[in-house]
């Protein structure tokens, strides 16, 4: 595992407090969504660093690809919390028809300027208040840190939703920071109860795997990686 730097890390841990401060600043006037475009425009005008975004897929969506050697040849997908589009592209490159959405009007403008010839369709959408065309119509979902940004009751909700986006046959890969019941979930990110994403199995979907494990990080953070199938 290669060590980060100790700027690196001083800047790291600034990002997430800004993050921090805009989500409880957002959450305490009843806008519990609201900071994320206020987030993405204020990196975005001063250069600063979005603290989920690494320029680079998500490492724990890359090795379950490897691993699975997924084929998405006549097949969509949908990426949820798309932030600044390095997860849509590797689906697109995986071969998926994928749709990209956040609730974000600048991360949306600003993964179009990354990838000016993408064959991702990025959309400016809300998690809670979806279109209604997605309703069971995607082959492949993906959610990966979107939920553990979210505060209850919102988490709950949108675990309805996202089982509802995945077509009959379909699969929903969930990737998310992971705890136990006596584990204190701190500041957001808060990591997520296994009961908490057994929520899915309500809502129509089975579980085809679940692993438990830490991570590359430095240093290493326990992650949920699960993965579920609707019924045809």
């Amino acid at each position: 595992m290669e060590e980060i730097s100790e700027k690196e890390s001083v800047v790291m841990s600034q990002k997430r407090t800004l993050a921090r401060f805009l989500a409880e600043q957002s959450i305490s006037e009843d806008d519990p969504t609201g900071w994320f475009e206020v987030l993405y425009a204020k990196a975005k005008s001063e250069e600063l660093p979005v603290p989920w975004a690494d320029m680079a897929p998500n490492p724990n969506l890359m090795e379950w690809l490897e691993q699975t050697k997924i084929d998405g040849k006549n097949k969509n997908a949908l990426k949820i919390g798309c932030g600044l589009g390095d997860d849509a592209e590797a689906l697109s490159r995986q071969g998926f028809d994928v749709i990209g959405f956040d609730i974000s009007e600048t991360a949306i403008a600003w993964c179009m300027g990354r990838f000016p010839k993408t064959r991702v369709q990025y959309i400016t959408a809300d998690l809670l208040n979806a279109p209604s065309e997605w309703h069971g119509h995607f082959d492949f979902v993906l959610e990966s840190y979107t939920l553990q940004v979210l505060p209850d009751p919102l988490r709950s909700d949108a675990i309805k939703i996202i089982s509802d986006f995945v077509a009959p046959g379909g699969t929903l890969l969930v990737i998310c920071r992971a705890r136990d019941v006596q584990d204190d979930p701190r500041q957001m990110p808060w990591p997520l109860l296994r009961s908490e994403l057994d929520a899915f199995l309500d809502w129509g979907l089975s579980q085809k795997s679940f692993e438990d494990y830490f991570d590359n990080e430095d240093p290493p953070v326990r992650r949920f990686r699960a993965v579920y199938e609707k019924e045809v």
